[in-house]
């Protein structure tokens, strides 16, 4: 895909193409980060937090930090979304695309009603009136399944248990019906019981609506039932992606075998020790020099260290490695 050329029909949804970012002071938190999204389709993003992960999510809303630096590009069908001014992005946020947070208390507005805050989208995206606007939001508190939609309407934020917040966040995103849903950790916090129904209620509205989902996680089990394809991210950079039955039944990068060695999993013997991944993430402000998970990696040779690899695009399941472990 060219600089100038809007992505090919066959890929009408999101496309990632080298999207970089460097934030003010040098760091440089994305690198040459590539992935589509196909309309209705889900895709999640795991890695370790400093991987870049919710950097990914932010310049696809248009709101990574003052001063930040970006290039590459982002498509959505033929609109090229790294074009947009700021005016361009506010009506574009919400109406097109919108975004769940991890952490709805900051998410919402501690001084504005819940319906209120529900309703401003709908006011400003769909040019609604105050009362129909308000009745939208009541509707929406019902899909969501808010218990006492009608009495939290009224309620501020403090005022809601965390599973409840999450669910007005969930409407306020879904209100306007946007076509690509970012979920960033939406069930951080939550109890098992309370993050089933979330992300459950998730798949469902996906599912009614035709969204595209693009679902950020460090659950692994969350991913391996959830999305349809996962990319794997290490130091701002998509490592492996493909199929998520492939990549969890076949992790081809060295990084990807020990994240899925790490986790718990039911019937192991009392007492069984978990491996234990070394070191750390690079930090954003390190010079990396080859391959960014040679100093972690027990497959690493010389030439890892010295020259960077590339992602492999021979199949669908792809990996940026030296030295990949066997796909069959």
């Amino acid at each position: 895909m060219s600089p100038t050329t809007a992505p090919t029909t066959a890929h009408s949804g999101l496309q990632v193409h080298q999207l970089q970012v460097r934030l003010p002071g040098g760091a440089q938190v994305l690198r040459e980060v590539s992935f589509s999204l196909e309309k209705g389709q889900t895709l999640g993003l795991v890695g370790e937090s400093g991987c870049g992960k919710s950097m990914t999510a932010l310049a696809l809303m248009g709101l990574l930090p003052e001063g930040a630096q970006q290039s590459g590009e982002l498509w959505w069908g033929g609109q090229a979304l790294h074009r947009m001014d700021e005016a361009e992005w506010c009506a574009w946020r919400g109406a097109r695309v919108a975004m769940v947070f991890q952490e709805p208390m900051t998410a919402l507005n501690p001084l504005h009603t819940i319906g209120q805050q529900i309703a401003e989208g709908l006011r400003l995206h769909q040019r609604l009136g105050r009362a129909e606007a308000e009745a939208q939001a009541l509707q929406w508190l019902e899909r969501v399944h808010m218990p006492q939609p009608a009495q939290r309407l009224r309620a501020y934020p403090h005022q809601l248990s965390g599973g409840q917040r999450q669910r007005v966040v969930l409407a306020m995103a879904l209100a306007c019906g946007p076509e690509l849903l970012v979920a960033d950790e939406p069930t951080t916090a939550l109890d098992a019981h309370v993050q089933r129904e979330v992300l459950d209620l998730m798949r469902d509205l996906v599912a009614e609506h035709g969204m595209s989902l693009l679902l950020i996680s460090h659950d692994l089990a969350v991913m391996a039932q959830r999305v349809q394809q996962v990319a794997v991210m290490y130091a701002g950079e998509v490592v492996e992606m493909g199929p998520t039955d492939a990549v969890f039944a076949r992790p081809r990068h060295p990084y990807t075998q020990a994240l899925m060695a790490a986790r718990p999993r039911l019937g192991l013997p009392r007492g069984t020790r978990l491996p234990v991944l070394a070191g750390r993430v690079p930090a954003s402000t390190a010079h990396i020099q080859g391959c960014a998970f040679a100093p972690r990696c027990g497959r690493a040779q010389a030439g890892c260290h010295q020259q960077a690899p590339r992602m492999d695009e021979a199949s669908s399941h792809r990996v940026r490695c030296w030295h990949p472990l066997e796909a069959a």
